[in-house]
């Protein structure tokens, strides 16, 4: 049995892939004039950093790379500040366990 010493969670993340669904994104951002803190915890708990405060200080999400996770469905969806749906068949993450 081996066992791996010093493997870093971004390192094992690095292997799985995502399939881009073009102009169907599973995660919308509703509109805001002032981040909620809801949407501002998102900055930080999400764990593939999808949302981001853009040059006009809302909150934004960019879905590429989200592994599906929940985190943000858990924060903000009861809040009404985002919209949350899976990805249709066959595109969102493709996890490789490497």
């Amino acid at each position: 049995m081996s066992t791996e010493t010093g493997v870093r969670v971004e390192d094992k993340l690095y292997q799985n892939r995502y399939l881009v669904d073009a102009g169907q994104a599973h995660i919308k951002v509703k509109p805001h004039s002032k981040p909620s803190p809801a949407l501002l915890s998102l900055i930080k708990a999400c764990p593939a950093h999808c949302y981001e405060i853009n040059s006009n200080g809302q909150v934004e999400v960019a879905p590429d790379g989200c592994m599906e996770c929940g985190t943000c469905r858990v924060i903000a969806e009861g809040t009404g500040d985002i919209e949350w749906n899976y990805p249709r068949g066959g595109y969102g993450v493709l996890f490789k366990f490497g």
